[in-house]
């Protein structure tokens, strides 16, 4: 509410037009944070690569949403994007409605940006180089 930056880690899944989705308990910090403030920056990297290696990572600032009962479609979409990442059957959308604690969130993203290396005096220095969605390439 205040403005806080919050860092928390999420398993997700995203669509075709980029929007991020994922569960968390309603009562979370970060579900709380959304539902006060819903900007956010997501990040998104590959953290297998070496120290002083480039990385994909990939930066968005945009908006998220706890999806509410008027988005069952949406929920049960990403209900199975989430489930099918993992191998699993899909759960109902009414598994995150009602007396249910846990949501689906979702993110979509405003600014996009991806990570470059650069130099500075002989140093490796990370950089960003922002991007539109139609340039992203699947």
């Amino acid at each position: 509410k205040g403005g806080e930056p919050w860092n928390s880690p999420v398993y997700s899944a995203y669509d075709d037009n980029y929007n991020f989705y994922w569960t968390s308990y309603i009562e979370n910090q970060h579900s709380k944070n959304i539902r006060e403030n819903k900007n956010v920056f997501i990040v998104v990297y590959d953290s297998t690569v070496p120290e002083s290696t480039l990385g994909s990572g990939v930066y968005m600032k945009g908006k998220a949403v706890q999806l509410q009962e008027r988005d069952v479609k949406e929920i049960t979409k990403a209900a199975q994007l989430l489930y099918s990442r993992k191998g699993k059957p899909s759960r109902k959308s009414s598994e995150f409605l009602g007396k249910f604690p846990r949501r689906i969130f979702r993110f979509t993203p405003k600014k996009i940006w991806i990570n470059s290396k650069g130099n500075v005096n002989g140093n490796y220095i990370d950089t960003r180089i922002e991007i539109t969605k139609s340039l992203l390439k699947r």
